[in-house]
């Protein structure tokens, strides 16, 4: 009888630890396919952006080198996929960016050029310090019309903001 109890108890165990490990791998598949589904195309569409994508930098002097300092200091960015304008005539060279970096005191008189240059799958970020003056009203109106734009104040807030800029945006220009 003792026997037949532990015999009933084993097969019982073997089938409470099937199940248990049927859902455990359910579970791992499920957890693998959300991985792939939700986190694999934001790494990828922001290894490409690292990689391969244009970022213009606008701005005078000593701000555009401080700038493209900041991003090649962070090891994130290659030199070569930055290229620099300093002169509104010279917007052109931006051409073929794929996000815009814009120092908001060089380039305060050019706002709406650079808009109508921008394509609609680009970012832009308006860096706009305090010690440089408030953007107007009819500027963030402006900003507020056009997708992918972000203004900040801060220097620490760019590379966060041009991140999030290369991963909500199309490398595909």
């Amino acid at each position: 009888m003792m026997i037949g109890l532990l015999i009933g108890l084993l097969k019982i165990s073997d089938w409470v630890g099937t199940f248990s490990t049927l859902i455990v791998v359910a579970g791992l598949v499920w957890s693998i396919f959300l991985w792939i589904r939700g986190i694999l195309p934001v790494l990828l569409r922001l290894g490409n952006g690292l990689a391969t994508r244009k970022i213009a930098i606008l701005a005078e002097g000593s701000e555009q080198d401080s700038l493209k300092n900041l991003l090649t200091d962070s090891g994130m960015f290659r030199v070569k996929n930055i290229i620099c304008v300093a002169k509104q005539s010279d917007l052109g060279r931006a051409e073929k960016a794929t996000l815009y970096l814009v120092h908001w005191p060089s380039w305060k008189d050019a706002l709406d050029k650079v808009l109508s240059q921008k394509k609609d799958g680009a970012g832009l970020v308006v860096y706009a310090p305090h010690k440089g003056g408030r953007i107007p009203e009819q500027g963030l109106v402006s900003l507020n019309n056009q997708r992918n734009v972000t203004v900040t104040n801060f220097r620490g807030r760019l590379l966060s903001d041009i991140l999030v800029s290369m991963i909500t945006t199309s490398c595909a220009q």
